[in-house]
């Protein structure tokens, strides 16, 4: 991925690390996915996960206390408790989608049965892919490293702008704090 390597060693300066310590085990994507599949109550996780009463309470107070999942009571029983996804959980949906490809691609044979599908026109997602600012899909070869100072500076030395994103997401955030860091480039120039 070109000349500059990640500091490795350095856990606070990747967003990979901190994810999964939040993510990184079995119970907490399967917790997920019975959120996505509708799911609420303690009681629910338990019989349809099949895990164990003292790791299902660990791994959903630890959702919670991350932000994944929010603790509200029931409407209909307030001595009740419901685990809904927050946005923060939501986020989460490309991720595990792409885990689910992959094990599909790679995993055993398995033919799933539901499939998940595009809900206007019933047919199955396409692959979850790497995305470059404008929409393009990228693959390994066309990634690379760059220092915050150089974001926008191509190879050959001419500055390239933002396009406009087909896909609104975390993009907008990191378009938004390049425009923000040359601004401050800007006013040094």
């Amino acid at each position: 991925m070109g000349d500059i390597r990640e500091p490795l060693r350095e856990l606070t300066e990747c967003g990979l690390p901190q994810a999964l310590e939040v993510m990184g085990e079995r119970w907490a994507f399967m917790i997920l996915r019975a959120s996505f599949n509708g799911l609420y109550h303690f009681e629910e996780f338990l019989s349809e996960l099949g895990i164990a009463r003292n790791i299902l309470s660990n791994r959903l107070t630890k959702l919670v206390d991350h932000g994944i999942l929010r603790r509200e009571a029931c409407p209909d029983d307030r001595r009740k408790i419901e685990y809904r996804l927050t946005d923060k959980g939501h986020d989460l949906l490309p991720a595990m989608i792409a885990l689910r490809q992959w094990g599909q691609k790679y995993g055993t044979e398995i033919v799933e049965d539901p499939v998940l599908v595009d809900a206007q026109d019933r047919l199955p997602l396409g692959p979850v892919s790497i995305l470059a600012h404008d929409g393009r899909v990228l693959t390994h070869e066309e990634l690379a490293l760059t220092r915050r100072e150089d974001l926008g500076i191509r190879e050959d030395g001419s500055r390239a702008e933002p396009g406009a994103c087909l896909h609104p997401c975390a993009c907008d955030r990191a378009i938004t704090d390049w425009r923000d860091d040359r601004k401050g480039s800007i006013a040094a120039e």
